[in-house]
């Protein structure tokens, strides 16, 4: 199960804040191998001045338009499969919510698979056969 953090500047039309979530969600999917159902996500506006970035850090220019995404998940995938999601959902974000490839963040952030709680108190990737994972 990825957590997945997405946190923009306020004033973007639902429709937009609801495509970037999905095509994170979808490059998850298709590089990183996340079941479809297997979508959590907290989105967060924030108003001006809140959300605090380098506007040309790295050589990137960004905008007002900056996109931070976060992603807890499981480890165990290569850096090719990183490199291959990070790319794969800057374009999607671009293609579905309209922005620029240069205003997308990603960070991933890994932990084990006994970390993961889903409800009643249980590790269920530790419990369950990962046949019933999916």
């Amino acid at each position: 199960m990825p957590l997945v953090r997405i946190d923009v500047i306020e004033g973007r039309p639902e429709s937009e804040v609801r495509a970037i979530g999905d095509a994170v969600h979808r490059a998850l999917g298709e590089c990183l191998d996340v079941p479809e159902r297997d979508q959590f996500q907290i989105i967060t506006e924030h108003p001006r001045g809140r959300l605090i970035y380098d506007r040309a850090y790295l050589g990137v220019e960004r905008t007002d338009g900056v996109v931070l995404v976060q992603v807890i998940l499981s480890a165990g995938r290569s850096a090719e499969q990183k490199k291959a999601f990070y790319s794969r959902a800057a374009q999607l974000i671009a293609t579905q919510a309209h922005m620029r490839p240069e205003d997308v963040t990603i960070v991933l952030i890994e932990n084990k698979r006994e970390d993961w709680s889903f409800g009643n108190g249980a590790a269920q990737y530790v419990t369950l056969p990962k046949e019933q994972w999916k």
